[in-house]
């Protein structure tokens, strides 16, 4: 008996930790978020945006050969949905995908964070307020254990607003004084970098990818970036 209960206790631990981890990151070459991954428990993807609204969750599908293949199949398990009587900042919002519990700030909450996600699983989500740099309130600041940095409006007008770190993952982009095929593109994820055609080569070539992968695995997570 104390080994089967044992055995459960380790299997709900296992089951926390392993739930609501960051698996894939969407982005452009000019370093905007398109889409950001957790994958939960069950098999199940949800697809959120920089600010913290789901667009969309199922079965990833992952093409390792051809990143732009991968997709979310829909999922055939539970979904349940928050109804018509609850709070107006969540009512009709998605509450469960198989057992994972999705919460949502309310009109109870502060004006700025209401109808934001707020806990997927375990995981808790923080955002930027109104009284941080306007360049990237109302961002995600931290979902789980992940730290999101951004830069700010007293950077390079070329990169301010966009990624600058994700947990303990950096970026970098080429600045408003580089070459102006490729300013403000991405210069660098962690320590993969990024090469493109400056504008003195061919006008065809002028701005296009010469060197980086589409697809970078960085500290456990996949950041695939569309050129």
């Amino acid at each position: 008996m104390k080994k089967i209960f044992l055995a459960t206790i380790i299997s709900i631990l296992f089951t926390s930790a392993f739930a609501q981890k960051i698996s894939r990151v969407n982005l452009t070459k000019d370093g905007v978020i398109e889409s950001i991954f957790f994958l939960l428990d069950e098999g199940v993807t949800v697809s959120m945006t920089e600010t913290g609204t789901i667009t969309a969750w199922g079965n990833e599908v992952i093409s390792e050969r051809i990143p732009s293949m991968s997709k979310l199949d829909v999922y055939p398990g539970r979904v349940e949905y928050y109804n018509v009587t609850e709070n107006e900042a969540f009512r009709g919002k998605v509450k469960y995908i198989g057992r994972n519990h999705i919460t949502y700030y309310g009109t109870y909450d502060r004006e700025e964070l209401q109808g934001k996600v707020r806990s997927i699983g375990t995981a808790i989500f923080e955002y930027y307020m109104l009284l941080d740099n306007d360049a990237y309130k109302g961002k995600i600041k931290k979902a789980g254990s992940v730290n999101f940095g951004w830069y700010s409006s007293f950077d390079n007008e070329a990169f301010k607003g966009k990624i600058k770190s994700m947990g303990n993952t950096n970026f970098v982009y080429y600045s408003s004084f580089e070459d102006k095929a490729f300013k403000g593109r991405i210069k660098s994820i962690d320590r993969f970098a990024y090469t493109y055609y400056s504008s003195m080569e061919r006008k065809e070539f002028q701005g296009a990818v010469k060197s980086g992968s589409q697809l970078q695995n960085i500290n456990g997570m996949k950041f695939f970036v569309k050129f």
